[in-house]
């Protein structure tokens, strides 16, 4: 009976090799005639500088989430299809873009007129507010009808205007603004907002009544561009200095800065209307505001009213800009225009004070907010669920488990005959010693 069992496990062992062995054989092969996974994509912008201005003209975020990059020709839209972007040919050149806003900067300036390149559509958006009289606007269509087809002309019923008067409320003799995020030289802290809140020496407080000075402006830029600098009084920021209000006594930690893409969903908050959100709509856009000419801004499809100015824009923890100003408001809808961070940190000679044990989140990061209390801890990010180990040795793009899989048959195999051979020794030794006595 004895020798039956071990017969019967000799044979089940046998056969989990040879089963093994062929499994690990067809996971070998399937991964080795497996096409490659699908490249990661690359960043739209990374693309567009990479490929130049004459093969691109502009990126932006598809309905998918991944990057769509504006082409001029076959071969680039190739690459970019290769590099895990989605390409689209269209007829005008970045390069072309660019000199038509050039074109437009050089023309005699009219207030209440703004501009930008809408990279969907292959063209500069024109767009002139109620304040603008109709010997300008007819100036202005025969300007863009010189520049050519991809220019087009638009009316806004608002009027642009910087949002003077964030998250927390900032008062000084210029108006009220509200703060935008807090930025280091490291050896003091300060308030990183609008320019045109108030000129370089003015003083902010945090109360209606001067008593609770917050800081003093000391430097900034505006017209031309629109940031400046609140050196806090006391020199440091203060606890939860990485997070900003949106409301009822919430927050969002901020774990770094970006230059933000087209079709971006982003979140602007307020001392005037609280936590807004929306999608970037444009860049590198131009407003003629009545105090002066601003470029290089962001441009949204977020609404913002007087005392948002210099509140912040972010999506996903990440900084973005600070609110300038635009044309609307909360209830009908409107344009709103922001300072980027990145633009303004580096001539400020800055960096952004951020939220401590809150790592940047990753590429494929949702854009979607979590408030959180100031200085609570943040939740572990989520993530997909770890395989299982079928699904990791089963994986027919995975080479390794199915060599793996092979060897242990192998060795299983030939411990199976050793073990076989080895007994039938002892077998006859002892038969043999029991004959020989």
């Amino acid at each position: 009976m004895r020798h039956v069992r071990r017969r019967i496990v000799r044979r089940a062992a046998r056969l989990a090799a040879v089963g093994g062995l062929l499994l690990g054989t067809t996971m070998v092969t399937q991964a080795v005639a497996s096409p490659p996974p699908d490249p990661v994509p690359a960043g739209g912008a990374e693309l567009v500088r990479r490929l130049g201005a004459e093969r691109t003209a502009g990126s932006w975020i598809g309905a998918d989430g991944r990057p769509v990059v504006a082409v001029t020709d076959l071969g680039t839209a190739a690459e970019v299809r290769r590099a895990g972007a989605t390409p689209k040919v269209v007829r005008h050149s970045l390069s072309e873009l660019r000199s038509a806003t050039a074109t437009l900067r050089a023309a005699p300036r009219v207030t209440g007129t703004a501009w930008a390149v809408d990279y969907r559509r292959n063209e500069v958006v024109v767009r002139a507010d109620r304040t603008v009289s109709a010997a300008d606007w007819a100036t202005l269509t025969e300007l863009a009808e010189d520049i050519g087809g991809h220019v087009r002309m638009e009316r806004s019923a608002g009027t642009f205007t910087t949002r003077l008067n964030g998250a927390q409320p900032i008062l000084s003799t210029s108006g009220r603004c509200s703060t935008g995020f807090n930025v280091t030289d490291g050896r003091r802290d300060f308030i990183l907002t609008a320019g045109h809140c108030g000129p370089t020496g003015s003083v902010w407080f945090a109360d209606g009544q001067g008593t609770r000075e917050v800081g003093r402006t000391v430097a900034g830029s505006f017209p031309g561009a629109d940031y400046s600098l609140v050196r806090y009084t006391e020199g440091r920021a203060g606890e939860g200095a990485g997070v900003v209000a949106v409301g009822d006594g919430q927050g969002v930690r901020i774990t770094g800065a970006a230059d933000p893409a087209v079709g971006q969903r982003v979140f602007r908050s307020g001392s005037t209307t609280g936590l807004r959100d929306g999608r970037v709509t444009a860049l590198d856009a131009t407003v003629n505001y009545p105090e002066g000419t601003v470029t290089g801004l962001i441009e949204t499809d977020v609404c913002a009213e007087p005392g948002d100015s210099g509140g912040p824009l972010f999506a996903a923890g990440i900084a973005l800009g600070v609110t300038s100003g635009g044309s609307g408001d909360c209830r009908t809808g409107g344009t709103t225009f922001f300072q980027p961070v990145t633009t303004a940190m580096e001539e400020l000679g800055v960096r952004l004070i951020t939220a401590p044990g809150s790592p940047p989140p990753g590429p494929g990061s949702s854009a979607t907010q979590s408030a959180i209390a100031p200085g609570a801890q943040s939740p572990a990010a989520g993530g997909t669920g770890t395989p299982s180990l079928y699904a990791r040795l089963t994986d027919p793009r995975n080479t390794g488990p199915g060599l793996l899989v092979v060897a242990g048959s192998l060795v299983a195999l030939v411990a199976t005959r050793w073990i076989r051979t080895e007994q039938d020794r002892r077998a006859y030794q002892r038969q043999y010693s029991a004959s020989w006595g």
